[in-house]
């Protein structure tokens, strides 16, 4: 485990001499398609057994896929709205997002595709 966070924390070094104003955020994707994104200017990193803490957000090492610069907050979603309960109980079908069919029941931690008979709507189940 030593290994990997020192490999890591040399990774993140490298990658903070390449961020500049044109890359301002470091996005980090999870192994359920999620991305967050945190503000570059002043960011500190700190890794504290498995925890990886970067700014005001924290992730478990073991569920992160990649970490990038990108020029936008990936995280900021436009067009979504509040999903209730009552939607998810008039779900028709839901899909993960390997296109496999799931009930309410098999649902766990990831982005769902929930379709009902008047719309589509994608879903994150934390």
């Amino acid at each position: 485990m030593k290994k990997f966070a020192l490999l890591f924390l040399a990774l993140v070094g490298a990658l903070t001499v390449q961020a500049d104003e044109t890359y301002p955020y470091l996005t980090f994707e999870t192994t359920d398609g999620a991305k967050i994104s945190v503000n570059t200017e002043s960011l500190k990193l700190t890794i504290n057994g498995t925890t990886l803490t970067a700014g005001d957000q924290q992730f478990t090492i073991t569920n992160l896929s990649k970490m990038y610069f990108s020029a936008s907050d990936e995280s900021t979603t436009t067009g979504m709205e509040e999903i209730t309960r009552a939607t998810l109980d008039d779900a028709t079908e839901i899909y993960d997002l390997q296109g496999r069919k799931v009930t309410k029941e098999q649902m766990r931690t990831g982005v769902y595709i929930v379709k009902t008979k008047d719309r589509t709507c994608k879903i994150v189940v934390k």
